[in-house]
């Protein structure tokens, strides 16, 4: 994170939440996540690895469309819980983006890092695309030329 706290935004001053949405603090069903994902483009995930992983996150929030009661948002914090966070499943139905729910769920689960993360704590994310704009607001900075994001993705057969 930035190391220059007035080029960011702290969590306490992100915009409300229009009357239409509800932020809740809760970790998303299987099938919504599993929803999330698909509507907005995200690489899927199995079923069976929601069903184990979720109930093990450190902090999740969903944002709730109240007319419809639909699950429209959701972002979750991973990790340790002392040396090393991630932040990760940010995601926004595309039928609701640019209406400020990027911005709360990040905002909420910057309150919690800020709160409850450990002295020194390590809080990382992957952008994918512009949504680097988003993070930057938060403090985040790249990483590149320094370092870069890697992976490896578990394949069974069967």
């Amino acid at each position: 994170m930035s190391s220059n706290p007035a080029s960011q935004i702290l969590p306490s001053d992100t915009t409300p939440l229009s009357a239409d949405y509800a932020l809740l603090t809760t970790t998303p069903t299987p099938q919504t996540y599993m929803h999330l994902r698909s509507v907005t483009g995200m690489s899927p995930r199995s079923h069976d690895g929601a069903v184990v992983g979720l109930p093990n996150s450190l902090y999740a929030v969903q944002i709730q469309h109240i007319p419809s009661s639909a699950i429209v948002g959701m972002g979750r914090i991973i990790g340790d819980d002392g040396l090393f966070y991630q932040i990760v499943d940010i995601a926004v139905d595309p039928g609701h983006q640019w209406r400020g729910l990027g911005k709360a769920i990040m905002g909420e689960l910057m309150r919690w890092i800020e709160a409850k993360g450990k002295d020194g704590g390590y809080v990382s994310l992957m952008a994918d695309g512009e949504a680097k704009r988003l993070y930057k607001i938060f403090g985040f900075e790249e990483t590149a030329p320094v370092s870069v994001g890697m992976y490896y993705r578990v394949k069974k057969e069967g």
